[in-house]
């Protein structure tokens, strides 16, 4: 496409936008600052020089209007602007990272390496799962966390100029945000740029419904901004007579949020009844901030009746993300409900810069804060690298809109965790090794099991063993990524030592039966137990699944091979291919956390067979649609729709392993429990997952759910159980 270009206007307007950049920092830039940010100006002009966005505007453009974003929206300063400015140079041009770094310093190199390397990572055609890419992006956080701000900044820009790319395109990009930009923008504290990439996130991937609530809006303007002024001026005059100095302002609430209100009450635009929210923003310094917040409160209240269940304290606890204000919600005029909010000047600037602001505040404060701690323990997450690409972000979508609740240590110290949050993750919360030995806990002083839901003012003790060890069963009630992470970390280092445990005494019984232990043999072991690599062979060898008899059985085999495979090609050539096909005999798709069999259909787009890795993808109409991981679909379908994406994987049905529920009664004696859990544990690959027992001296019952492979194991155990004495009968419940 060609373009006629007015070099002379553009080099105007490219030193206006510069200066506008600068106009509402400018006054706060050290002559140090303003040579960095001037020099770095100086760089990216002539580095993009040639270049032009799809539009046809000069490509300076674009990261002129990431650094006033960087600076004005999220009040970052000198070095996070000349990054920005830079962002793309050593991406799109000749510059080297060395340059940057001999140009600029180490800093604002560190910064632009960073957003270089998520730069690469997006446009990689190999990474088929945007979830890798996400993944790797927040691996920055361990560099420095300016990175992922003006990364979000850049999304941002990219999305308010987005209307010249193809549909396909803006979908992608529009997905991408609503699935982790924008809640990242929210757990920084972004508000302002939160509500913006989920209005553009909507306007492109469900175009007719945001412009139908946006035309609504426009239509209803004039309306609102009476009833907003009407609603105002009797505080403002009470606030006046009291010598506040303060601001009012009306905003509608965004579109986004609006459609979500729609989607969640199951209602009409005109019957969402919340549609705007009025802010009370007051001068006041040190001391007096909070009193005069609960002062503004009580003159709110005194005009119009509040509705008590509504009350949001944010200034006595603060959000995770620093956020604090205080939230009311009164009947106004016309018997509409509207929320108000009250902020200090300083409340406001942290609510809407978020990071950036709250550190500015902070001023050598000791104690650390909430959105400090989370990022410590993101940081503490990534560092788990063993976490597939998809469960990594899944988990860590978790902790990034969740509401929080706070809890009380034995001390009197707070906690706060998302809601949903269970006592054992509040034990991780602590300190990794206090969740890993965690062997029970106390809320309100009474012992309770470790997947008991906390609620908002719970105080718990945590009582640690040193000879506890992480179950899986873990996995399916802890909601935060930290204590998922170290379980899984934990899960897989129990595994590995099982594993060497396993190859030593493998290679033991290998000699005693004259068989060298050779990569050879250990292959025949690996092929005859129908295995994948030798990790599982030592593994299983570990547990006790293959035991010795297994092992000499094997041992028989190899010593006659040759007569074997003699008989076996004369009698049927295809056996020997036969056997190697049952070596990866996948039958069975299992789908969720715990490992569930449901109805699905295969999908055509991509056509999955048993043993590819997939994914199931929960349709309106037709149940279950499984999809390859590498489907071309796949990205679409886990930015947009991530909550309807469930785990899936093909096993092989004769190794799976199944959950029983036995209840056993019997005569009511000492020793009677152990002599029960004795005989259940003695069996090979035999787990108890949990038991729950009562008796009153005379008659003893149990309820043991165990994980066991087949029904000849139950059948063997039944009939073992029956032999302890006092047990007279047994049942299975499920």
């Amino acid at each position: 496409m060609g373009y006629i270009i007015d070099a002379e206007a553009e080099n105007k307007e490219i030193t206006r936008r510069y200066k506008d950049l600068l106009k509402d920092s400018y006054q706060y830039l050290s002559d140090d600052d303003k040579k960095l940010i001037r020099k770095a100006f100086d760089v990216a002009v002539e580095a993009h020089s040639e270049q032009r966005r799809k539009t046809g505007e000069p490509y300076i453009y674009h990261p002129i209007a990431v650094a006033k974003l960087v600076a004005v929206e999220i009040g970052l300063g000198a070095i996070s602007i000349a990054s920005a400015l830079l962002h793309d140079v050593v991406e799109d041009t000749d510059y080297t990272i060395e340059d940057m770094e001999r140009l600029f310093g180490e800093k604002v190199a560190k910064i632009v390496n960073g957003l270089t390397k998520i730069s690469r990572m997006s446009k990689d055609q190999m990474a088929s799962i945007q979830a890798e890419n996400f993944r790797k992006m927040l691996l920055t956080l361990n560099d420095d966390v300016r990175v992922i701000l003006i990364k979000i900044a850049d999304r941002l820009h990219n999305m308010q100029t987005m209307d010249a790319m193809p549909p396909h395109k803006q979908v992608k990009i529009a997905s991408e945000t609503l699935y982790i930009y924008a809640p990242l923008a929210h757990r920084l504290g972004l508000f302002n740029i939160k509500s913006e990439l989920e209005d553009l996130g909507l306007k492109y991937t469900e175009p007719e419904v945001y412009n139908s609530i946006e035309k609504k809006i426009i239509a209803n303007k004039d309306n609102q901004l009476d009833y907003i002024e009407n609603f105002s001026s009797k505080i403002s005059q009470a606030l006046e007579k009291q010598g506040f100095k303060f601001e009012i302002k009306g905003r509608t609430k965004s579109i986004f949020s609006i459609r979500k209100k729609m989607l969640s009450q199951g209602v009409k635009y005109e019957e969402v009844y919340d549609k705007f929210a009025i802010r009370i923003i007051y001068d006041s310094e040190g001391e007096n901030e909070k009193f005069d917040a609960w002062k503004i409160y009580s003159i709110v209240t005194d005009n119009y009746r509040p509705n008590p269940s509504r009350l949001r304290d944010w200034i006595s606890q603060p959000k995770s993300t620093g956020y604090e204000a205080l939230h009311i919600t009164v009947m106004g005029p016309e018997g509409r409900w509207v929320e108000v909010q009250v902020r200090s000047k300083r409340m406001n600037e942290i609510a809407e810069k978020g990071y950036a602001a709250h550190f500015k505040y902070k001023q050598g404060e000791v104690n650390e804060s909430g959105l400090e701690s989370w990022l410590n323990r993101l940081k503490d997450t990534l560092e788990n690298h063993s976490m597939n690409a998809v469960d990594f972000v899944e988990d860590f979508k978790l902790n990034l809109y969740s509401k929080e609740i706070f809890i009380f240590t034995p001390k009197g110290d707070i906690k706060s965790l998302p809601k949903g949050a269970s006592a054992l993750d509040f034990a991780f919360s602590i300190h990794t090794d206090i969740g890993l030995k965690c062997r029970g806990v106390k809320v309100n002083g009474k012992l309770t099991p470790l997947d008991r839901v906390l609620e908002s003012g719970d105080q718990v003790e945590v009582i640690t063993s040193e000879n506890q060890k992480p179950s899986e069963r873990w996995l399916t009630f802890v909601v935060t990524a930290r204590a998922r992470a170290k379980i899984r970390q934990a899960l897989k280092e129990e595994e590995r030592k099982v594993a060497a445990d396993g190859k030593e005494l493998l290679r033991r019984k290998l000699r005693h039966l004259k068989i060298e232990p050779s990569d050879k043999n250990l292959g025949a072991m690996i092929s005859y137990f129908k295995l994948k690599t030798t990790f599982d062979l030592f593994y299983r060898v570990g547990v006790g699944t293959i035991d010795n008899t297994q092992i000499r059985n094997f041992a028989n085999q190899q010593t006659s091979t040759f007569a074997k495979l003699f008989r076996r090609t004369k009698s049927d050539p295809s056996k020997i291919e036969k056997k190697e096909e049952l070596s990866t005999n996948y039958d069975l798709l299992l789908f969720g956390n715990d490992n569930e069999r449901l109805e699905y259909t295969l999908s055509k787009c991509c056509n999955p067979i048993p043993g590819d890795k997939v994914f199931g993808f929960l349709t309106v109409n037709e149940g279950i649609k499984v999809h390859k991981t590498n489907c071309p679909n796949a990205i679409s379908m886990q930015s947009n729709y991530a909550y309807r994406i469930m785990k899936a994987h093909w096993v092989d049905s004769t190794k799976q392993e199944f959950k029983v529920t036995l209840s056993i009664t019997g005569e009511d004696s000492s020793g009677m429990l152990g002599n029960i859990t004795r005989v259940i544990s003695n069996n090979n690959h035999v787990n108890i997952n949990s038991l729950n027992i009562s008796g009153d001296g005379s008659l003893f019952e149990g309820k043991f759910t165990i994980t066991i492979n087949n029904k000849s194991k139950l059948k063997k155990i039944t009939q073992q159980l029956q032999g302890v004495k006092g047990v007279k009968r047994i049942k299975r419940i499920i």
